[in-house]
């Protein structure tokens, strides 16, 4: 009788220290792995729970409702084709034989075998009863795929006591496989499952025995000392960071706080402090180099976000629990005072040569073999934001800060700081150039012309910023598609994709008075060698359309909505969520998808035959009763839709097309477009052109119609 037994899963790895940046990584495959295997082979339900864990020296899932036997399965597996099966005189063939073997029914009779059509031949089928799997077997084979497959950053082979080579991300000590309270027989990496694991290194008395894999969690965090869940242990962390920062702002990225998770396996809190003299480096130095060489969280008086200052007090995240921290609290503060006078070092020195004097030395920098240095491109940029000033109506003054911003934007690349920490580039250029007296919108662009920098970044705050944050990206965009890099696939080494809607951002929202072909070509003219013939700029051109509808679908646009407004291909960027606003507020109207079928049925009738060039309309070839009115209609309308399309009121401009729903109905029924003479036939085409005008001045309304 088959044992229908449901209970808790419990395997574990014990290991030497996961790397810390892969660990939430490998703990989420290691359990999808075990408990895909599990299911695929029927040995989960519906209601299995599956419970990932992952410390610094373990990976482990838990996973409820696991059967000690799946269930017997009926299977109908199609044999052969009767082509292949038998032989022209009926008899079975020796693919047949062979066939059967592989499926393990060498002996089966063809008799007891179904004929049954499959598409449009017959086949043979076989219909049996599969034995449900074991769940040891099922576990190891599971097991087996699943380790094979984990997304380890670097395999390292090692020696077992017993002297077997083994590969794995780090040495493993332990092996636990337990069905409720029992053993299940399983092994890996050289290790045979047992129930006994290892808790904290320093916390815990050493081994502990895991009695039942419900009690896991609980085990470990009473008798070793170890929050097994990865996910609870960054919440006890992130809640205790927050308790321990009182009135002050913890500096907490998601990236620093999954590494610190992955670190520790009894976090505790612990604050420290450092010489109020190093607050007069740039605090984003001093944060950094916290984070990013200590690990620790640094505190303001207010959120970042807020203009917060830093203060001189830090939260370190420590693996030991003590009442007494004096030794860990002093040693940290020992640890990280080198660090911030390293980062007072680089100040010093880099305040002493202006930005200015440093520009000449990019020279010296490879921006792209085929693109020349990173001096060749400050050149090509000072000319480009000139242009992009003047374009969107800048005064000489503009120009000029413009340019001085796109000249000094690189510089500090140069510099001792950014050399140290690269992400510091644009911010360091900022500070540096108010110290070297530089105008306010000229220190700010140094950083501004990054933004955004990914998805939901702000945009430039000043004028200057916007222009150099302008030619950045059109310069990389038009450079680097210009020598054949352009994206493939998901290959954007050169980040093309976040520089393009960056363009599409800042037209938009800016509402920039310049029209996009013009700043491509405008950028291409900045090349004098290495880049391809112009021709392609259209495929750019393209491509921040393809951008700029990824952006209007995450602003809640709907697609017919979006290739409306884009299907004429639009230059001047700045207007088109008026005018996507007024093809959704079109569309609510009653009339709305009348006049949209309409319209689309005009534009297949003008492109199979169009009217005479001068597309004039004659009154008196208007012969129907219902031609007569379309025509009064489209005259009455026409003003009022070319006012407010003038005074980019588009919404009003389309509803006033409303009013021509009854006039287009009655000349579709009652006028035949295609009149035998040719005056005839011309004046109404005519007629249709002028109306299919006015009614795509906004957008093209056959992309609504269903």
């Amino acid at each position: 009788m088959m044992s229908t037994a449901q209970r808790t899963l419990l395997v574990e790895l014990l290991t030497e220290e996961l790397p810390p940046k892969a660990l939430a990584r490998l703990g989420d495959a290691f359990a999808d792995g075990i408990a895909n295997g599990l299911r695929t082979r029927g040995l989960t339900t519906d209601a299995s729970v599956i419970t990932p864990f992952a410390t610094p020296r373990r990976l482990a899932v838990s996973i409820t409702n696991v059967l000690e036997r799946a269930p017997d399965a009926t299977i109908r597996a199609k044999v052969l084709p009767v082509s292949v099966a038998l032989d022209a005189d009926g008899n079975p063939t020796p693919p047949l034989a062979k066939k059967l073997a592989a499926m393990g029914f060498a002996d089966l009779p063809v008799a007891s075998l179904e004929r049954a059509m499959d598409g449009k031949a017959e086949a043979f089928f076989h219909t049996y009863t599969a034995a449900g799997a074991q769940l040891a077997d099922a576990l190891q084979a599971s097991l087996d795929e699943t380790l094979g497959k984990l997304p380890i950053p670097k395999v390292m082979s090692y020696q077992r006591p017993d002297g077997e080579t083994v590969q794995f991300v780090r040495p493993v000590h332990g092996l636990i496989a337990l069905h409720g309270d029992t053993l299940v027989p399983a092994s890996a990496i050289g290790l045979a499952s047992g129930n006994k694991t290892q808790g904290h290194r320093f916390l815990s008395k050493g081994e502990v025995t895991v009695a039942n894999a419900d009690a896991y969690a609980a085990t470990l965090e009473s008798e070793g000392k170890v929050v097994a869940s990865f996910t609870g242990r960054r919440d006890a962390i992130r809640t205790q960071l927050l308790a321990a920062a009182g009135n002050d702002h913890v500096v907490m990225p998601d990236s620093l706080l999954d590494e610190v998770t992955a670190l520790v396996e009894w976090p505790a809190i612990y604050a420290c402090h450092f010489e109020k003299e190093f607050l007069a480096v740039p605090q984003e130095c001093l944060i950094l180099t916290m984070q990013t060489n200590q690990k620790y969280f640094a505190l303001t008086d207010k959120p970042l976000a807020e203009d917060g200052r830093l203060t001189n007090r830090f939260l370190i995240v420590s693996n030991i629990e003590t009442g007494n921290p004096e030794q860990i609290v002093t040693g940290n503060e020992r640890v990280v005072r080198p660090r911030l006078a390293d980062a007072k070092f680089f100040f010093e020195q880099d305040k002493k040569k202006p930005l200015a004097d440093r520009v000449p030395l990019l020279a010296n920098v490879v921006y792209h073999n085929k693109l020349g240095s990173q001096f060749e491109r400050t050149q090509r940029l000072v000319k480009l934001a000139g242009a992009i000033a003047h374009m969107i109506g800048a005064d000489q003054d503009g120009v000029k800060l413009a340019e001085r911003g796109a000249l000094l934007a690189k510089a500090d690349l140069l510099t001792d700081m950014v050399g140290e920490f690269p992400e510091l580039q644009g911010t360091m250029g900022t500070y540096y150039a108010r110290h070297d007296g530089e105008a306010a919108d000229v220190a700010l662009a140094c950083s501004e012309h990054y933004q955004p920098r990914f998805a939901g970044d702000a945009l430039p705050s000043s004028t200057t910023g916007t222009v150099v944050a302008l030619a950045d990206k059109l310069e990389t965009l038009v450079g680097i598609w210009g020598i054949g890099l352009q994206p493939t696939g998901e290959k954007d080494p050169f980040a093309l994709r976040r520089h393009a809607l960056g363009i599409v951002r800042m037209l938009i929202e800016k509402r920039l008075p310049v029209m996009l072909p013009e700043l491509l070509n405008v950028t291409y003219k900045q090349f004098t060698t290495g880049v391809a013939d112009s021709a392609y700029l259209n495929d750019v051109y393209q491509f921040v359309l393809d951008r700029l509808r990824g952006y209007l679908r995450e602003q809640g646009y709907a697609a017919n909505e979006i290739e409306a407004v884009l299907a004429d291909h639009p230059k001047y960027l700045g207007d088109l969520i008026e005018r996507l606003d007024a093809v959704r507020a079109f569309s609510a109207l009653p009339q709305a998808e009348a006049l949209a079928a309409a319209n689309k049925r005009i534009g297949n009738i003008l492109k199979k035959t169009a009217p005479p060039a001068d597309g004039t309309i004659s009154p008196d070839l208007l012969l129907e009763s219902a031609e007569k009115a379309l025509h009064a209609a489209l005259e009455k309308v026409t003003p009022v839709v070319e006012q407010k399309f003038e005074a980019r009121e588009y919404a009003q401009a389309l509803s006033a097309l409303a009013e021509l729903r009854d006039a287009v109905d009655a000349f579709f029924n009652d006028v035949m477009v295609m009149a035998e003479e040719d005056a005839l036939r011309n004046n109404r085409l005519a007629l249709l052109k002028n109306l299919h005008f006015q009614m795509n001045r906004v957008a093209d309304l056959s992309k609504l119609a269903a």
